[in-house]
């Protein structure tokens, strides 16, 4: 029996990246998985296929999440497909960097649609489900520029501490129902973005980490198992850093 085994996660933006090793490490402890892209295409069927093979129920979906209706419809056929949504991972999305004097209207509505609109709009199908249930656990993934801020980003900062207010109210909101609701907020994490960046930043950037190294996808997919399971079924309205102690 695995921490998550008979329950139901939803994850948004998972056919690749951090959204990809939660699931699997979701997959990995006997949840059945949906999740969801904006285009289930080939490299989303090739991570259904990967969660499949450990033994769970997967099925992707395509959907633009931050679509309010478009939304509501997938949330829907999930529910009919696996019977239940025990938890939700609001990892979807973008960022389009740039200084405020630069930054377009296009930059900083694709943002927070993508990030923050996103997120309420699956809440908002989702909680109603839970809240039959009596129980769900709900995740949004944050960051640690959302609690700190970080020149350059604006836009991103601030859809990431609206996903942290929003996960505080949710708490508030649904706690009398069951519904738990947490942030992670990760710090510098080794994707395929951070290793595009030059070498000389990369070492300035880990130079500031007290870990002296960066974080790993299965070091948020840890904290997200976690936050997931009955063992924390007692945390509610919290912003769990995961930043090697970058941020303290």
């Amino acid at each position: 029996m695995g921490l998550l085994t008979g329950k139901t996660a939803l994850i948004t933006g998972a056919a690749r990246g951090i959204g990809k090793a939660i699931a699997l490490r979701f997959a990995g402890e006997g949840a059945n998985i949906a999740f969801t892209d904006l285009a289930i295409d080939e490299n989303g069927l090739k991570t259904q296929e990967e969660i499949a093979a450990k033994g769970v129920k997967c099925k992707g979906y395509a959907s633009n999440a931050a679509n309010f209706a478009e939304t509501a419809q997938v949330v829907d056929q999930v529910k009919k497909d696996f019977g239940s949504i025990d938890i939700l991972v609001n990892n979807a999305g973008i960022t389009k960097d740039g200084l405020m004097l630069r930054m377009t209207e296009q930059q900083w509505d694709a943002v927070i649609a993508v990030n923050l609109k996103s997120a309420f709009n699956f809440i908002h199908a989702v909680t109603p489900i839970m809240m039959r249930q009596k129980a769900g656990s709900i995740i949004n993934m944050a960051s640690v520029v959302g609690v700190h801020g970080n020149a350059g980003q604006c836009n991103y900062a601030a859809s990431k501490a609206g996903l942290i207010a929003l996960a505080k109210s949710i708490a508030q909101e649904m706690g009398s129902r069951g519904i738990r609701a947490n942030c992670i907020a990760p710090g510098f994490i080794e994707t395929a973005m951070t290793a595009a960046l030059p070498e000389n930043i990369r070492k300035e950037w880990i130079n500031h980490i007290p870990l002296r190294r960066g974080g790993t996808v299965d070091d948020i997919a840890n904290v997200a198992t976690f936050l997931a399971s009955d063992l924390s079924s007692y945390v509610s309205g919290q912003v769990i850093q995961v930043d090697g102690g970058m941020n303290m």
